[in-house]
């Protein structure tokens, strides 16, 4: 029974850090959004009409349209951003109420949408013909979800926005007003509550306001005491990037009245909304026993516009009291959940840069605290700058070693970074990207490496496989099938140069570019970002082969997939190593994962001279064969 309440509890906190992914990124257009409607709405500091139509298309378009990109994006890269924001934006045609909930719904939908559309035709593609399916496969999915969108989710977001107001105004009629806590704060957290505060709340103010001179109904949801007394509890006990970032949370949505500033930090951990409904409760008990009230809605929800919107005489302490009582309820009951949660997660940067310092300083791959059992262990992601290259050869490898052994129900990847998986459970990146990739995939573990190839990376995962007795297989027709194919015009003969004379690393890095430019695979960009990556981190991969790729800034100069060979019997130094075959790689799809499992196996299992009689052939035949083998 404790097992699975605890595989709930993970489960659910695997959600809320999801959502609050999707949230947190954006934040900045919150703090835009509540600086231009705190200043310029007709409760504002400086009220302009003209500058304050700026925040409405804000609120309604821009954040909405962000979070969908952001949740497509978490599920598959910028492909599944587009899609997701292409879909969010149904979602919010069909709605007058801002749609941040639609949005953190049908973000992820469209990145598994054409996730799941790429993986079904990746195959199946004809040579040259990518990018025509790419971008129209694009278009027409995401207009569909668009109209599901709008026909379907908004309506049904619409329409959950009204039982939570029916259950308002059921409690409100009981007389049971600090229950009303129940339905609001949630409500808040899953970004509803300006819909609740201005559709609900607001309206029945108003009218109790024309006939008592203020109403409670005004400080029920733009309270901010039940939201600050989270901010101090992570303030206080928090750990890492949440708790270094709640002072100016606290600022923000303390005096500047942009409440949704707190809810990532509640989603972080949805266990608290358990202290914001205390503190809600707490906070509307005592206005009701003091008789507070305001006069008009608080808009924003800051303690000044709360201050100018109370009446003269005892209404004031009465406010003031209701804010300061939820804000101590609400931060002792999180300060609670915060110091009891083990949330590896929260780990601080601080902590990640000693451990990253340690791994150096010893001279050896270590992996991080966190480790993922060798039974739970299901995917395992390699990540490097752009996604094409060294990632691509410790993931092949890898993969590789691990079919050999029957462990054939794990999967191995690799991608960019900025576009690792959220199920991503094992990360392997380069020391140099360390803190790129903790920050891209903050619920994995993660492994820095010297060097995607020679590593100790297999030696750890089959470690833990067998201490967790996790039972192999033989590889399966079906998944033999399955690998990576080499496509056609991914390597020519005429793209294989033998016999060249030693240059310097950087003219050698320099051919390969002009011999993908060449052969029509990359535009010239593509030749200075190969680069700009050599001197960031070297593309030397040992054996006696480098591997040059461009940086993924310039990813976009890429026109399709294609492998270039340039064999330097004398060599070429890169750095203290020396490489004697220097391959440039331009990959769109994934038609040179083939190739490059194939170098990785002459890493692996060719003996020196199987490797120096390829280092010194004068037939680019003998080279075109050991790359394009399809064993």
């Amino acid at each position: 029974m404790s097992q699975q309440g605890g595989g709930a509890q993970e489960a659910m906190q695997k959600f809320g850090r999801f959502l609050s992914g999707m949230v947190m990124p954006n934040i900045g257009a919150f703090i835009a959004w509540g600086f231009l409607t705190a200043l310029f709405i007709p409760t504002g500091w400086m009220p302009n009409e003209t500058l304050a139509q700026v925040g409405g298309p804000m609120s309604k378009w821009l954040i909405p349209l962000l979070i969908g990109f952001t949740g497509g994006f978490a599920v598959n890269g910028h492909r599944g951003g587009v899609m997701g924001a292409i879909a969010t934006s149904g979602v919010i045609a069909g709605s007058d109420i801002p749609m941040f909930l639609g949005a953190m719904i049908m973000g992820p939908l469209g990145g598994v949408i054409i996730k799941k559309f790429d993986n079904a035709v990746r195959d199946s593609i004809p040579g040259g013909f990518e990018m025509l399916v790419n971008n129209f496969s694009l278009g027409i999915l995401g207009g569909l979800l668009a109209i599901l969108a709008f026909e379907v989710v908004g309506p049904i977001v619409s329409a959950a926005n009204d039982i939570l107001r029916s259950g308002v105004e059921g409690i409100v009629a009981a007389g049971l007003l600090p229950l009303a806590s129940i339905i609001i704060e949630p409500a808040k957290v899953l970004f509803l509550n300006n819909a609740l505060n201005h559709g609900v709340l607001s309206p029945l103010g108003i009218q109790q306001a024309q006939e008592f001179g203020k109403s409670a109904f005004f400080l029920l949801e733009a309270n901010p005491g039940p939201g600050f007394g989270i901010l101090i509890a992570y303030w206080l006990f928090g750990k890492g990037m949440a708790k270094s970032s709640s002072p100016g949370a606290m600022i923000i949505h303390f005096l500047g009245g942009i409440h949704e500033i707190y809810f990532p930090y509640i989603l972080m951990k949805p266990i608290l909304i358990v202290a914001a409904i205390a503190g809600g409760m707490s906070g509307v008990f005592t206005l009701v026993m003091l008789n507070g009230g305001l006069i008009a809605p608080a808009s924003p929800g800051s303690i000044f516009a709360i201050i100018a919107m109370t009446p003269s005489g005892s209404a004031l302490f009465a406010n003031l009291s209701a804010v300061a009582v939820a804000t101590a309820v609400s931060c002792a009951v999180a300060s609670v959940f915060i110091k009891m949660s083990k949330d590896v997660d929260d780990e601080s940067l601080e902590t990640a840069r000693e451990n990253m310092a340690d791994m150096k300083n010893r001279g050896r791959d270590l992996p991080m605290e966190k480790k993922v059992s060798g039974k739970d262990l299901k995917v395992i992601v390699y990540a490097c700058d752009a996604g094409m290259g060294s990632s691509a050869l410790g993931a092949a490898a890898l993969r590789k070693k691990l079919k050999k052994d029957g462990y054939t129900d794990i999967s191995v990847t690799n991608c960019a970074i900025g576009a690792i998986p959220s199920e991503a459970q094992l990360v392997i990146s380069h020391e140099k990207l360390a803190e790129r990739a903790l920050a891209d995939s903050p619920q994995a573990e993660h492994i820095w490496v010297r060097d995607f190839t020679q590593n100790n990376v297999y030696e750890i995962v089959t470690e833990r496989l067998k201490a967790a007795a996790v039972g192999t297989s033989a590889p399966a027709e079906e998944e033999a099938s399955a690998e990576p194919r080499i496509g056609a015009g991914v390597l020519l003969k005429e793209n294989i140069k033998v016999g060249l004379p030693s240059v310097s690393r950087e003219n050698a890095v320099a051919e390969a570019g002009k011999l993908l430019v060449a052969g029509g695979y990359v535009g010239e960009a593509y030749v200075q970002g190969m680069l700009n990556r050599e001197k960031d981190i070297s593309t030397y991969i040992g054996k006696g082969i480098a591997i040059p790729h461009g940086e993924n800034a310039v990813k976009s100069a890429i026109k399709k997939t294609g492998i270039v060979i340039l064999q330097y019997p004398e060599g070429v130094k890169f750095g203290d190593e020396t490489a004697h075959l220097v391959i440039g790689i331009a990959g769109m799809g994934n038609d040179h994962l083939a190739i490059l499992a194939n170098i990785a196996t002459m890493i692996g299992d060719y003996s020196d001279e199987q490797l120096e009689a390829l280092f010194t052939t004068k037939n680019a035949d003998d080279l075109y064969a050991a790359f394009m083998r399809e064993d």
